[in-house]
């Protein structure tokens, strides 16, 4: 299997989906993905637990623990996340994480990246910032946190919310260490993103939000008589034997 690392190319981003549980994450790599990340939307909810708030990190690690057994490289979304957790999540089998920000100060984030690369040397540590993150976004502070956190070790730094051309290019330029940045349906392209140099594009919460939204219709097409959309279902069998 390629190296987790060497999958973060210029001109070839690495796609990265993301799932919430074991069977998405299954199906994920059945369709050919090399590496899955997790949500940490997705995997708060399922739980009936809040995001970003510290709660899911035994949800998360029990997740890791199953999903490392699939053939593919597993990167783990960790919230603010922890020293241990991501210790934890690293003897799990995961190869990457996500540690955001939540546009707090940038010095313990800089802690965090810092003492993880001290312990876990080899583990991907994307660093996420959340300054256009459900805020009207302001690029010259993503510029100054991305090259705080790629001074501090980071391995990846991610901007989620980054949808402008030009704001994508000014990040890819601050920094030599892979960007990575969410698809988002109303942005750019995937050939676009490529062109402008960055490394690596997630899905994050997009495929649960979709998912539900699907189960949702389904239920209601049961329920009102009318055609049930599935086209492209997977089988049974698919889903239901064990990793």
């Amino acid at each position: 299997m390629t190296d987790f690392r060497s999958l973060h190319r210029a001109g070839a981003p690495l796609i990265l989906p993301n799932a919430w549980d074991v069977a998405s994450a299954r199906m994920l790599v059945a369709a050919g993905f090399a590496a899955v990340g997790t949500t940490s939307l997705g995997v708060a909810a399922a739980n009936g637990l809040p995001d970003g708030e510290g709660a899911t990190d035994a949800d998360a690690l029990r997740l890791t623990r199953r999903i490392t057994g699939l053939p593919c490289h597993v990167s783990v979304d960790i919230e603010r996340g922890s020293v241990g957790t991501a210790v934890a999540v690293a003897a799990a089998g995961a190869v990457g994480i996500n540690v955001e920000d939540a546009m707090g100060p940038v010095e313990p984030q800089v802690r965090l990246i810092r003492a993880v690369k001290l312990e876990v040397p080899d583990l991907f540590v994307n660093a996420r910032t959340d300054t256009h993150w459900q805020r009207a976004g302001d690029l010259a502070e993503a510029v100054r946190r991305v090259r705080v956190y790629a001074d501090a070790g980071a391995d990846g730094v991610f901007v989620p919310g980054l949808r402008a051309p030009a704001d994508i290019a000014e990040v890819v330029r601050a920094v030599d260490i892979p960007v990575n940045v969410l698809h988002d349906p109303c942005g750019p392209t995937l050939a676009e993103l490529t062109a402008l140099g960055v490394r690596r594009v997630s899905t994050g919460s997009l495929l649960f939000r979709i998912a539900l939204a699907a189960t949702v219709e389904a239920a209601r097409a049961v329920r009102d008589g009318t055609e049930v959309r599935a086209a492209g279902l997977p089988a049974y069998g698919e889903i239901a034997a064990p990793i």
